[in-house]
């Protein structure tokens, strides 16, 4: 075993600074080399932006790099390609170590189904408002004459009117019929006794008039579907206000429109 001479004082410093040099030496080799070295200090990889790829294009990408990554939500995103990435931790462009786990944010196959909310009366812009709130998309305006200026007057999805309460994918496309609050014009009641059922429509349509209540009755003497009465009626004198509704009466059964 090796003796530190202390013959003299000179050889106790000596001996005292080889021992310092030493523990200098392991000191700084353990932090500057061997950490490094174990640690791959120094050797980062810039993380990709994978945001709005499918999951295997992220997938290809990430292993290339050496990163790993954890699903750790999904969500569904209107108008977003299903198993697309949306959100990503840590951000694109972002320097991190080899083998560091990228935790994503991915969007839902199938869209989760809201209930459809009742818009029917209420101002446009409080209509939109909701619909933005149950997750769901205003569609296309059509005005139509009616003395309740911007006031919703029917809500559709996929072209046909939809009642409160229905079900309906999240992300939907649902149009609205708002009035114009032109409903104070004035004009001749149009008559359509007489003819049949949907060229009757087409006309109270074409006066921008509602469709009210369609009632069935008989009458052997005339064809099915031909209407037979209207109200309000046709009299000389009589007027109608523009966005008002006609009732009428119809030969035979009534097939409810959508």
């Amino acid at each position: 075993m090796a003796k530190i001479s202390t013959r003299s004082f000179f050889d106790l410093l000596l001996q005292t600074g080889i021992i310092a040099a030493v523990i200098a030496v392991l000191f700084l080799g353990f932090f500057f080399v061997y950490l490094p070295y174990t640690t791959n200090h120094g050797q980062t990889i810039t993380v990709p932006d994978v945001s709005k790829l499918s999951v295997d294009e992220m997938r290809n990408i990430l292993d290339d790099r050496n990163l790993r990554y954890e699903v750790t939500d999904c969500t569904f995103v209107a108008g977003a390609q299903p198993l697309t990435i949306i959100e990503q931790y840590p951000r694109a462009n972002a320097k991190v170590k080899e083998d560091r786990k990228i935790y994503l944010k991915v969007t839902k196959r199938v869209a989760p189904m809201v209930a459809m909310p009742s818009l029917v009366d209420m101002i446009d812009r409080s209509a939109v408002r909701m619909l933005e709130s149950m997750g769901l998309q205003e569609g296309d305006r059509t005005y139509v004459p009616d003395v309740a200026k911007n006031s919703v007057l029917r809500q559709l999805y996929n072209g046909k009117e939809i009642a409160a309460g229905t079900p309906i994918p999240k992300g939907s496309r649902i149009d609205l019929e708002i009035g114009d609050g032109l409903g104070n014009t004035m004009f001749d009641i149009p008559n359509v006794v007489g003819l049949p059922l949907d060229e009757a429509e087409a006309a109270i349509r074409g006066s921008n008039l509602k469709i009210g209540t369609k009632i069935s009755v008989d009458d052997p003497e005339k064809e099915v579907g031909t209407v037979v009465r209207q109200r309000p009626e046709a009299r000389p004198g009589e007027r109608i206000r523009v966005g008002e509704t006609m009732d009428l009466w119809v030969v035979g059964p009534i097939e409810s429109n959508p």
